[in-house]
C-alpha cells in the first residue's frame, strides 16, 4: 500500500456463517464472490413438443432422442438403485424432493441414479437455484428444474400412454435471472482481524467462473470410474473472485495514475450495484433472502462507473498508523505490521476515512450513539454540489451533517460526519441502510452501505 500497489485478496470459501471472512486487513481490498447471468443448461423436449429449460453441466453432448419417460409417485424418491434398475430401465425418470433436507436428498438421489441402469434422471427439486449455484460435477445424465416446470413434465408424463422425452446438454444462455446472487460458499464478516471496518468492500464474478484449466488433472467424471479432462473448467470460489477486482483496478489505475490504493478501491466501493438484474437487492443464495452488506459489502462490482466515481474516500499510510494505535497493541505488534517505528501515535483513530459504515451496539453499555466523520474528495469535471440521501437502518436514527456539500473545484476536499443512534436492544439484530450522496445532474450517486449490529460483547476493535 505504501508502494502504491493495492492488494486485492479473497475473503474466503467458509460461508455462509457470519466472521468466516479472512484477509480483512484495512489497507486491502476483500472480495466476496456472486454469480453471472450465465446458465448451464439442458434443454427438455417433451413428446408434445414443449420446450423446458433447465440446469446441468453433463460434460457430454449426448442427445437422448425420444426415450421412454417414466414418473411413478413411489420411484419419485429416487433412493434405491435396485428399484430404478428394475422398474425404470433405459428410461428418464422422474425425480422429486419433499423439501425437508434438500441438500443430502439430492445426493443419495444423484448416487441411486449413477448405480441404476436408468437412461438418465429429471430432478424436480425446491431449492432447484441453490443447488445450481454451486454444483459442479454432474456424473450422469441429469437436468435439475423447478417445481413450476416439474409440475408440466409430471402432467404430460401422467396424461399420456408412452411419455416420452429427448435431452439436449451442453447448452448456454445468457441474461439469467436473477444475477448476481451471492454465493453460500462465500465467507461473511464482520471480519476477526478488525471488526471496526465492513468486510468484504464488494463482491465480483466467482460462482461458475470459466477459465483455463490443466490438462493432466480432471474436471469432470462420468459414474463411478470415468475420469474427464479438458483444458477449461468452470470453479466457484473467492478465488475467482478476487482477480476479477484486480482487473477492474488495474484499469482504474491506468486511467488515474494518480490514484492511490485507497482512492481506487473507493471508487470500486461506492459504486457498486447492491441490485441485480431485476432491479431488486442481490440474493443470498443460503436461504435465497435479500443479502447483508456482511454478505456482499457495497454490491457488486461496475467498472464503467467506477472510472467514473465523483467522490472518492482517501486514505494514507498515517491513516491506517492511527488506527493501529488506537488498537491494543505491545510495540513488537505494531511494528510487526508496519515495519517501522517513524510512526507518532499522538493521534490514535479507530474512525478511518473508509467508503462504508458499521455500528456495534453493546447491551452491557450505555451509550446508544456512535459518531463517524467522513472526508470526500472531488474527483469530477470540476465544482459540484452534493446533496446525502439516506436510508434509515430499522430501529435506528441515522443522521449526516452538513447535509449538503458544495465543492468549488476539482480535487477539493470536505468533511462531514454521521451520527447513528440504535434504538433497539435486541442480541443478533442486523440492520442495514445506506447513505448516498448525488450530485445536482444527478450524475453520480456515490453509495455507502451502512450496518448495525446488536452483539453481546465489544467486538469493534478495541475489545
Amino acid at each position: 500500500m505504501e508502494k502504491g500497489i493495492l492488494v486485492s485478496s479473497s475473503a474466503g470459501n467458509r460461508g455462509p456463517s457470519l466472521r468466516t471472512l479472512h484477509n480483512g486487513a484495512p489497507w486491502q481490498l476483500t472480495v466476496g464472490a456472486g454469480s453471472i447471468d450465465r446458465q448451464c443448461a439442458a434443454t427438455l423436449t417433451l413428446g408434445n413438443g414443449q420446450t423446458i429449460i433447465g440446469w446441468s453441466l453433463f460434460p457430454l453432448d449426448a442427445l437422448i432422442k425420444d426415450v421412454s419417460l417414466l414418473y411413478n409417485e413411489t420411484l419419485m424418491a429416487c433412493d434405491s438403485a435396485e428399484l430404478l434398475s428394475e422398474f425404470a430401465k433405459d428410461a428418464i425418470v422422474i425425480c422429486g424432493d419433499d423439501g425437508s433436507d434438500w441438500k443430502n436428498t439430492y445426493a443419495l438421489q444423484e448416487s441411486s441414479i449413477i448405480d441404476s441402469t436408468v437412461a438418465g434422471a429429471i430432478f424436480v427439486l425446491n431449492r432447484s437455484h441453490s443447488l445450481y449455484q454451486e454444483k459442479n460435477d454432474f456424473r450422469s445424465p441429469e437436468v435439475i428444474i423447478n417445481p413450476s416446470d416439474g409440475a408440466k413434465v409430471i402432467n404430460y408424463a401422467k396424461s399420456t400412454t408412452e411419455p416420452k422425452v429427448s435431452i439436449k446438454f451442453q447448452q448456454t444462455f445468457v441474461g439469467t435471472k436473477p444475477a448476481p446472487v451471492v454465493g453460500a460458499y462465500s465467507s461473511r464478516g464482520p471480519s476477526r482481524i478488525y471488526p471496526g471496518i465492513l468486510k468484504p468492500d464488494l463482491i465480483a464474478p466467482g460462482t461458475k467462473v470459466l477459465a483455463a484449466w490443466v490438462p493432466n488433472k480432471a474436471t469432470s467424471g462420468i459414474g463411478r470410474n470415468i475420469q474427464l479432462s479438458s483444458n477449461y473448467n468452470m470453479v466457484y470460489g473467492t478465488s475467482m473472485a478476487c482477480p476479477h477486482a484486480s482487473g477492474v483496478a488495474a484499469l482504474l489505475k491506468g486511467a488515474h495514475p494518480e490514484w492511490s490504493p485507497a482512492a481506487i478501491r473507493s471508487a470500486m466501493m461506492t459504486t457498486a450495484n447492491p441490485l441485480d438484474n431485476t432491479n431488486n437487492p442481490i440474493i443470498d443464495n443460503d436461504g435465497l433472502v435479500p443479502a447483508l452488506p456482511v454478505d456482499i459489502g457495497s454490491g457488486h462490482i461496475d467498472p464503467n462507473r467506477a472510472l467514473d466515481p465523483g467522490l472518492i474516500y482517501d486514505v494514507g499510510a498515517k491513516d491506517y498508523g492511527n488506527l493501529l494505535c488506537s488498537m491494543d497493541l505491545t510495540r513488537e505488534q505494531f511494528l510487526t505490521i508496519t515495519r517501522s517505528s517513524s510512526y507518532n501515535c499522538s493521534n490514535p483513530s479507530s474512525d478511518l476515512n473508509y467508503p462504508s459504515f458499521i455500528a456495534f451496539f453493546n447491551r452491557k453499555l450505555t451509550t446508544s450513539v456512535q459518531e463517524f466523520t467522513r472526508t470526500a474528495t472531488n474527483v469530477g469535471s470540476g465544482a459540484a454540489t452534493y446533496k446525502a440521501n439516506l436510508i434509515q437502518p430499522n430501529e435506528t436514527r441515522v443522521t449526516v451533517s452538513p447535509k449538503k456539500l458544495v465543492f468549488q473545484k476539482k480535487f477539493e476536499k470536505l468533511s462531514y460526519t454521521v451520527r447513528i443512534e440504535d434504538r433497539t436492544r435486541e442480541i443478533g439484530r442486523i440492520n442495514r441502510g445506506s447513505l448516498t450522496w448525488i450530485d445536482n445532474d444527478g450524475k453520480y450517486k456515490v453509495r455507502s452501505p451502512i450496518i448495525v449490529m446488536e452483539v453481546y460483547e465489544n467486538i469493534d476493535g478495541s475489545g
